[in-house]
């Protein structure tokens, strides 16, 4: 009993947040794609307002998920969510490649 115990308190933190790490980073990317994609007028205005409210809602959820939402990785998720939908590109992007690089650590250690 002692040992399962112990590993159930081995699987909460970081490494317990890298499904919702992955799947916040994903979103990103694809919010930027379709934020990119939107601005050269090759979407139209209902998928791309579906697009970008699926994208808010999956990320609320994988945030409200975190055993560590004070993290890093928990701030960069907050960062997105208080970002307006029409977002430019290239700072989605950014938040996604640092997300990209919180989860390659994790998944080194």
């Amino acid at each position: 009993m002692l040992l399962l115990l112990l590993l159930a308190g081995c699987s909460k933190g970081p490494q317990a947040d890298l499904q919702y790490i992955s799947k916040a980073r994903s979103i990103a990317a694809e919010w930027a794609l379709v934020n990119a994609q939107a601005s050269e007028g090759k979407l139209t205005a209902h998928y791309v307002d579906t697009m970008r409210e699926a994208a808010r809602e999956q990320l609320q959820t994988s945030q409200s998920a975190l055993t560590q939402p004070q993290s890093a990785y928990g701030r960069e998720m907050e960062a997105l969510l208080a970002m307006p939908p029409d977002a430019p590109a290239g700072a989605l992007r950014a938040h996604a490649a640092k997300l990209k690089q919180i989860e390659d650590s994790l998944e080194s250690d």
